[in-house]
Parts: structure tokens; C-alpha cells; sequence
């Protein structure tokens, strides 16, 4: 794990880390719960609303009831997902709960499902998208310098994970045994902020529309972020209205996923993107809102439906979201994103983020995203993701490694400013 994403972490080492994840846990491995799941209210908007819960609201009003009494944006609603596997030509290839299928490709190049799939709708007449689903992958947002082209086929794409360093390292942890003893911090200049057991980022490129991607990003065609000239002054030059000075003088200084506020990487969006572990979320729908509660660091977007955007005084770490559906697919459209939320894509005050799901099979969700900002971007810039249903609940994620990593990283800079030394950082310190 890079040191710089999550630097209260290895700063708390060599501590264990217990009560936190989708599975208790950091890790992949299943341990002993210490806590059961949160009750779930699966019912909200689907057939079975009224069944299960014996109650003749609307579901957009017992959604409102549960809103204003449970904060979302605190916690993880847990949800037991059921349902068969889409048909494919090729053996699912299951993580835990995780459920990752090759899915048949599209009728023809530019729909959104699989051939003759046909989505479930909800008694509210809305195609299903809700349960658990994950990003989990080895594919990021950029396409890696080894890769030529956005798809694979399927001999390359084994190839590809049979030698990913993530996948070396989960399946080798670096050769690490017992009988070395405990490790004396060498390896955290190799982004060893824990050892393979506590990650869990996923074991294959991403299979998106039945085909293995090498990034999200699908436009341009070199799969890299196109930020003009112009847009590189603009990030530069408004580096500094983040308050950062020396990244150790208060906490305000320090990135809002180290400070345990947001998810780090990115996760919460938009648009929402894959980590090193925590990579599930659970969409829940009513008639006039849909809920995306982020695993990590219990982030919740609570999108209202036909609606309009909010003040732009009020700009949330995820952005201003509203949405509406455009036939199958649910379209959201987020401006005014605060600069401190900690996401992979910068914005202008002018720009926005434009999502799409659609429930492109019985075990995926195909989640669209374009990025408009002319100041920063050369041009409008795509990408999709594949969210594979996830078979189990999403637990609480508790982030409170903060609690002792930032008195370190503060007492850090009064120890230098006793020393009269000058330990600004250099490069980004945007861990966030």
C-alpha cells in the first residue's frame, strides 16, 4: 500500500486493526465477527416492500423516516443480496462474496446490456439496481504504460494477472515468514503499509461489458486524463487556496481521507473509484431519491430525483448530486464538488461529472461516467466500470487510526520546529 494514501495507518503500526471493513477486517480472509450487521432495509422500493415490512408508506417516505433517524453518511446498511448468476460462456470466478462473471457482450457495440437481458423493475417502476455491489479490480483509472489497447482478450488478460505485483503480493506476501520477526520499517519505502493479508484489491483487470478492460477510462483512446496546458496552470496555481502550508502545523493541512472524513482514492466520488481494500456499495431505491452508501469511510450519496442543484454556497466533500432516468438508465449529474473531498478528478468551479447505471446483467452494473470542464481538460473525457454484485452484507467502517497517526504527524512538526528544522513536504501532499 502506498504510504502516501493512508498515513495515519502505517503511522499506528504495528497494531492490529479489528471491528472495521466489510468483513470486521481489513482483509479478504474471513474473520470472526465483532459485531453483527446493521438491520437491513431491503424492502425500501422493491416488490417485496410492503411483505417484509407490513407497512402501506410509500417507499420514498419510509426511506425519509430511516434517513432521519439513522445517519447513512455514519454507517453501512447491510443487505443479503439474492439471485442467479448471469449465463456465460466462461466459469465465474468468485472472491468471498464477491461474484465476478465474464458476461456475455452486447447485442451490438454501444448498448448498455447484455444480449437479450431484459433488468428487473421495482414496484415503483424503476429498473432494479439496488443490493451490494464492488469495483474490485487490478484496473485503475489510467491505462498502465504496458498496455497498448483498452481490451484484452482472454489469453492476455490471464496473463496479465498472472503477473500483476498486487496479485504476487497477495499470493506470496513477499515471501514474508514468521521466523523473520517483526519488520523494522524497511518496507514502507515499498508502500508496505500493511502486509497482503489486510488488502484486498481485487485479483483480475476488470470485466466490463464481457470484455477485460486495462482502464476506466475509455476516452480518449489512450486511456490517460487529458489536462491541457492550461488546465495544469489552473491546479497549480489554486494549490494553494487548500491551506496546506507545511502539511504539519494543524490538521486542517492534512488531506480529508487521512483526517478519516472521506474515503481516500476517491470511493466516494464521483466518480467513484476502486482502492485497496473496501471497494463495496450498496445502492438503495425509493421514488424520489437514491441512496450509494461507500463502504469506505462510511460515505453516503443521498441523490434527490428530479430535482434542482443546491446553492453554490453549499459545496458537500462529494459534490452537489441530483439525478433523473433517461429510459433503464439512472443519470446523476454532480457540479460544485469541494476541492478538499479528496476525489481523483479535479473540477473548475464551472465543471461537473455526469454518472450512468444500468443494470447491464443479473451480476453487474455497467457505471458510466464523463468528466466536463474545459478549464482544466482538453475535452470531455469517458469512462465505465463494471460493479459486480456482491453476495453478503457491508458492515461498518470505523476509521479511527487518525486518532494517533495525526498526533504523531503533528507532534512530528513541533519536534522540528524545536529542532529548527524545515520539514515541508515535497510533491503532493494531497494524501486525501
Amino acid at each position: 500500500m502506498p504510504w502516501r494514501w493512508c498515513r495515519p495507518c502505517w503511522t499506528a503500526r504495528p497494531r492490529y486493526f479489528a471491528g472495521t471493513g466489510a468483513n470486521a477486517y481489513f482483509g479478504p480472509k474471513r474473520r470472526p465477527q465483532t459485531r453483527a450487521p446493521l438491520v437491513p432495509i431491503q424492502g425500501l422500493g422493491i416488490n417485496r416492500h410492503e411483505q417484509q415490512t407490513g407497512s402501506k408508506k410509500p417507499a420514498s417516505e419510509e426511506l425519509t423516516m430511516i434517513l432521519n433517524s439513522i445517519s447513512l453518511a455514519a454507517v453501512a446498511i447491510a443487505l443479503t443480496l439474492s439471485g442467479a448468476g448471469a449465463a456465460s460462456a466462461q466459469a465465474a470466478a468468485q472472491t468471498g462474496a464477491r461474484v465476478e462473471v465474464p458476461n456475455l457482450k452486447p447485442a451490438k457495440e454501444g448498448d448498455r446490456v447484455a444480449a437479450g437481458y431484459v433488468a428487473p423493475r421495482l414496484v415503483i417502476g424503476q429498473p432494479d439496481i439496488s443490493g451490494v455491489w464492488s469495483n474490485a479490480s487490478n484496473t485503475r483509472m489510467t491505462r498502465p504504460a504496458k498496455f497498448k489497447t483498452l481490451i484484452l482478450n482472454d489469453a492476455e488478460a490471464e496473463d496479465a494477472r498472472k503477473k500483476d505485483p498486487s496479485n504476487i503480493r497477495q499470493a506470496t506476501d513477499d515471501n514474508q515468514k514468521h521466523a523473520d520477526g517483526l519488520l523494522d520499517g524497511k518496507d514502507l519505502a515499498q508502500g508496505r503499509g500493511y502486509n497482503s493479508f489486510w488488502i484486498d484489491p481485487g485479483s483480475n483487470l476488470a470485466n466490463v461489458k464481457g470484455t477485460w478492460r486495462t482502464s476506466w477510462i475509455v476516452d480518449p483512446p489512450s486511456g490517460q486524463v487529458p489536462i491541457s496546458d492550461e488546465g495544469k496552470k489552473y491546479l497549480a496555481a489554486n494549490r494553494g487556496s487548500r491551506g496546506r502550508g507545511t502539511g504539519y502545523d494543524n490538521p486542517e493541512e492534512r488531506g480529508a481521507g487521512e483526517r478519516c472524513i472521506v474515503g481516500f482514492g476517491g470511493t466516494g466520488g464521483p466518480p467513484m473509484m476502486n482502492v485497496l481494500y473496501n471497494n463495496n456499495y450498496q445502492i438503495i431505491q425509493a421514488k424520489d431519491h437514491v441512496v450509494i452508501v461507500v463502504e469506505m469511510n462510511h460515505d453516503a450519496r443521498i441523490i434527490p430525483l428530479n430535482a434542482k442543484h443546491r446553492p453554490t454556497a453549499l459545496n458537500p466533500y462529494l459534490g452537489d448530486s441530483i439525478g433523473w432516468w433517461e429510459g433503464d438508465t439512472l443519470v446523476v449529474e454532480t457540479v460544485n464538488i469541494n476541492p478538499n473531498g479528496g476525489g481523483q478528478v479535479q473540477l473548475s468551479p464551472n465543471g461537473k461529472i455526469i454518472e450512468k447505471f444500468t443494470r447491464y446483467s443479473d451480476t453487474q452494473v455497467l457505471y458510466e461516467f464523463e468528466v466536463h470542464d474545459p478549464t482544466i481538460y482538453s475535452q470531455v473525457w469517458k469512462g465505465e466500470v463494471g460493479l459486480n454484485q456482491v453476495k453478503d452484507h457491508v458492515y461498518e467502517y470505523a476509521c479511527h487510526e487518525g486518532n494517533y497517526g495525526l498526533h504523531g504527524i503533528l507532534e512530528g512538526g513541533r519536534a522540528a520546529d524545536r529542532g529548527g528544522k524545515n520539514i515541508q513536504e515535497k510533491g503532493d501532499r494531497d494524501e486525501g
